[in-house]
């Protein structure tokens, strides 16, 4: 590529004295950089150059172009950003500086301990300066753009880092800043690293019909572009293919159908272009005369714009009655900003004319600001932009008509903390479009919600952190409700968090004495500040069940052989392949701390290691260490629930099972003189985070007192 690219694509939206800028950054860039090459063989200086001109290609300011010219001369150069203002002015050096503050930013290998952390800090440091200086990320999009194309020099395991990190991180950036023409090339390239077989599938596929399909869309252009004409409008109308990662998740959802890729019909969508958001509305029925819309696939963006700017209106419909086809229109204005989203908007603040909406738009941004002083951590940082900006939207209204924006799956609750924390802190209850619904109720495009408040100071329900229950969708309002409790007395969330800890402890079937190992487990010194975190809600009791299903087991002493082959379900180290039986005095599930008994004539049997048979074994030389291995079976487990009786219970608690999706075997039930009952269910689960997942939802059911995990056989001595 030469400058000559780059300068006559600046100069079909630069005036003249900016060109001269872009060049004077282009001279000093490659001065710089003379004689460093990339590990690509390639001349430096065509890493900053690519950069500008994708940049150029979203029509990006002339100090965006220069900064981007610019960008690795401190770094890599050793020229300080002194100089480059002094050169340049401040504006491009501020733009320079950010850059180079966040080139330094490295992201881990997935296996570094510290991984996850130092991630959610690094993400942390670019959103924020993202939020504060806008192009200093278009220019990082653009850097990582060019890096994603030149990724083959790079070594197997780096290629694989740093896709993942562009399709997580960099790919819903360029989206949420409405940049698509960034966003599907990011997506294409990560696709291409991370599933290389699945890509080039699909790209011959689409390929192999690319003459038939061709043929088929000219045909409806024509038909479409005569009855506009008929009618008086002017359109220009084009076929815009689906991109490769577009089609892989449309494969995805279909397979979870029992679809293939024949019945994907949206490969290519229709764009239609008009003059005016009139048009638009009379263009739409001019379609909608021709061939009859499919239910449900009508979109409209114009009224209702999505987060990021986006302007439409999206709409399918049955062509010659037998095939599906999507079509999109908007005004040619419209069409430019959905090309070069925000990066659009940003052109107008260096001349005279202003996009009044521009701040509207970018509201997001600069509340990150505001999340980044109130959470507590970079973890928190980092869960709360996964989920409440890196995933879809939904679009509602306030009763005065003002429209919120949330995450796919949000609740009245998440839009109460969304209008202010106190709103939250005070609900006791919603409404959506004039009816009473459920706190946990999952928010549609459209609704209309409004929250009743208590008079009083009433403060959050510990439910509503509770993970089974689905109150809370945003990591914003989560936050805020733990906040709310970590202000509480410590003493109070200690003993909540005691009560709260045995009972789970009861529903996995732990001794009351591991308390302290589950605290060192979760890294806390002291069982008190376990007990004080899972009171205010930092630690859920779903998250013990998780973290013991990964521990690796604790072996018993015995002679270590290797193991059985992977496909068993059990491994018995030191004994060969033997038979396996799990235990019914205990039960074991995956995740449970397990050990083996060698019975006379019926293998081993394998128990949990706290089983009271075990515990008590006086023939310890039988006893022999196992563990997990596949664990993808199901296991038999049984549970005791104590309730107060009342009609519809045993409804209520298998309807519940059935959700989860296990195998009931059997129920029993005992009547008690004081209206009280027992209930006895076994049933198979995977594990034991399956197993604490349904449990906290039984003991959530009105009624119910208390559920624990029990063994058919709890007395009985293993019998050999």
């Amino acid at each position: 590529m030469s400058l000559a690219e780059l300068l006559e694509k600046a100069q079909e939206y630069l005036p003249p004295e900016k060109i001269a800028l872009v060049k004077k950054a282009y001279d000093f860039a490659a001065e710089a950089h003379e004689g460093q090459t990339r590990k690509t063989g390639d001349p430096y200086i065509e890493h900053p150059l690519q950069t500008a001109l994708i940049l150029a290609r979203v029509q990006l300011d002339a100090n965006s172009l220069a900064a981007a010219l610019l960008h690795d001369v401190p770094e890599n150069c050793g020229i300080p950003v002194s100089e480059i203002e002094a050169k340049f002015g401040p504006e491009v050096s501020k733009l320079v500086d950010g850059v180079t503050r966040l080139g330094k930013i490295t992201w881990q290998a997935p296996d570094d301990p510290q991984a996850r952390h130092q991630q959610a800090e690094n993400l942390r440091k670019m959103l924020v300066a993202m939020a504060e200086d806008l192009p200093v990320v278009f220019i990082k999009l653009a850097d990582r753009l060019h890096n994603m194309e030149t990724l083959s020099a790079l070594p197997k395991d780096m290629q694989l880092r740093i896709a993942q990190e562009t399709q997580e991180i960099y790919a819903p950036l360029a989206h949420r800043l409405g940049i698509w023409e960034l966003k599907w090339r990011l997506e294409d390239l990560s696709l291409r690293y991370l599933e290389r077989a699945t890509y080039d599938k699909i790209a011959r596929l689409i390929s192999a019909r690319r003459d038939q399909r061709e043929g088929f869309v000219a045909q409806i252009i024509q038909i479409i572009e005569e009855e506009l004409k008929r009618v008086g409008i002017k359109a220009d109308i084009s076929g815009r293919p689906k991109h490769i990662y577009s089609i892989y998740q449309k494969i995805q959802r279909y397979e979870a159908l029992g679809k293939d890729f024949d019945d994907i019909y949206d490969l290519l969508a229709l764009r239609v272009l008009v003059g005016s958001v009139s048009d638009c509305y009379n263009a739409l029925g001019v379609v909608h005369s021709l061939w009859r819309p499919l239910p449900g696939e009508f979109d409209d963006f114009i009224a209702s714009p999505k987060t990021n700017g986006y302007q439409g209106l999206h709409t399918a419909v049955m062509y010659m009655g037998t095939t599906p086809l999507e079509v999109q229109i908007r005004t040619r204005e419209m069409h430019k900003l959905d090309e070069y989203g925000m990066a659009a908007h940003w052109r107008y603040k260096e001349g005279e004319e202003k996009d009044i909406h521009f701040e509207e738009r970018v509201a997001w941004l600069r509340q990150l600001i505001d999340w980044h002083r109130e959470l507590s951590g970079a973890e928190e940082f980092l869960e709360s932009v996964k989920t409440d900006i890196f995933i879809d939207q939904v679009f509602v209204y306030t009763p005065k008509g003002e429209i919120k924006d949330l995450p796919k799956g949000a609740t009245p609750l998440d839009f109460a903390y969304r209008v202010h924390t106190e709103v939250g802190h005070r609900c006791i209850g919603a409404k959506v479009n004039g009816k009473l619904v459920p706190l946990n109720y999952q928010m549609n495009n459209g609704d209309v919600i409004e929250i009743m408040s208590s008079k009083g100071d009433k403060g959050p329900s510990r439910d509503w952190l509770n993970p089974h229950l689905n109150y809370l969708k945003t990591s914003h309002a989560q936050e805020k409700v733990r906040q709310w409790f970590r202000r509480q007395e410590r003493a109070e969330n200690i003993e909540r968090g005691r009560a709260l800890l045995e009972k789970e402890m009861r529903h996995l079937g732990l001794k009351p004495a591991e308390r302290e190992e589950l605290a060192r487990l979760f890294e806390y010194d002291n069982v008190d500040d376990f007990l004080a975190a899972i009171g205010y809600g930092g630690v859920s009791t779903h998250q013990i069940a998780v973290k013991l299903s990964a521990q690796p087991p604790t072996q018993a002493k015995a002679v270590v052989a290797p193991p059985a082959p992977p496909e068993a379900t059990i491994r018995v180290l030191g004994m060969g392949n033997l038979v396996t039986n799990l235990a019914r005095c205990c039960r074991p599930l995956p995740g449970d701390q397990i050990i083996g008994y060698t019975t006379r004539s019926r293998g081993v049997t394998v128990h949990r290691q706290d089983c009271y048979n075990i515990v008590n074994e006086e023939e310890k030389e039988r006893l022999v260490a196992a563990e997990w291995g596949r664990t993808d079976s199901l296991y038999p487990v049984s549970i005791q629930a104590e309730a107060w009786d009342r009609v519809g219970l045993i409804r209520d608690v298998t309807t519940i099972m059935a959700e989860e999706g296990v195998n009931i075997g059997s129920v029993n039930l005992t009547h008690h003189d004081d209206h009280s009952i027992t209930l006895f269910f076994t049933f198979q689960t995977k594990d034991l985070t399956q197993l604490s997942r349904l449990m906290g939802k039984i003991d959530g059911i009105r009624g119910i007192t208390s559920v624990f995990r029990v063994g058919d056989e709890a007395t009985t001595k293993p019998k050999s």
